[in-house]
């Protein structure tokens, strides 16, 4: 159970008056202070009536992420068929480390830039295909696929892709989520 003091806490972070709380759960502005401030102890289930009242705001004043808030619609890929001086290139570019690998699109795999570099100091280099290095496709995933689950989908894969009704429609990396998580913009530079 939360300690009282962080009560105070919570409700000062979430910007609700004291008179509010009160009203919420049927005691006394005086009564609330009072237990704010550590001069009474409240009973559990009066503990339990404004912990669910704080978490229930909680929930409203920060909604819940999904990918769609997270993901980069600037969705950058490569064709299997494509040589590795283009896959190169197109990472370079937009200072990506990971492209998904598209024919017709049909996600087909996806282009690691350990894979293109181990690739790139074969002899044989200009003549590999992306194809002949790709690896596995990433998840695909519905816009409204909760951002808190990516951290275990990341765990095995760098990125995760989206898809809107059936088109695949952006891709959020590790770098989005951590974007997102601390509140910064979630644009990347237009010409990517």
């Amino acid at each position: 159970m939360d300690s009282l003091g962080d009560i105070r806490k919570r409700r000062l972070a979430l910007g609700i008056p004291l008179g509010e709380l009160a009203r919420a759960v049927e005691r006394s502005d005086a009564t609330l202070s009072r237990i704010e401030r550590g001069q009474i102890r409240p009973s559990y289930e009066l503990v339990q009536r404004i912990l669910s009242y704080l978490e229930a705001q909680e929930g409203l004043a920060t909604p819940k992420l999904t990918v769609a808030d997270l993901m980069n619609r600037s969705l950058v890929t490569v064709e299997s068929s494509a040589t590795l001086a283009t896959a190169a290139q197109r990472m370079e570019g937009g200072a990506f480390s990971q492209l998904p690998v598209v024919d017709d699109g049909r996600v087909v795999g996806s282009l690691s830039e350990s894979a293109l570099l181990r690739a790139l100091a074969q002899p044989n280099a200009r003549r590999i295909r992306v194809r002949d290095v790709q690896e596995t496709a990433y998840p695909l995933v519905d816009g409204a696929f909760p951002a808190d689950l990516l951290p275990g989908v990341f765990g095995r894969y760098p990125a995760v892709l989206v898809a809107e009704r059936g088109t695949l429609s952006g891709i959020v990396t590790k770098a989005d989520l951590i974007r997102g998580l601390r509140g910064t913009p979630l644009r990347r530079s237009s010409d990517a």
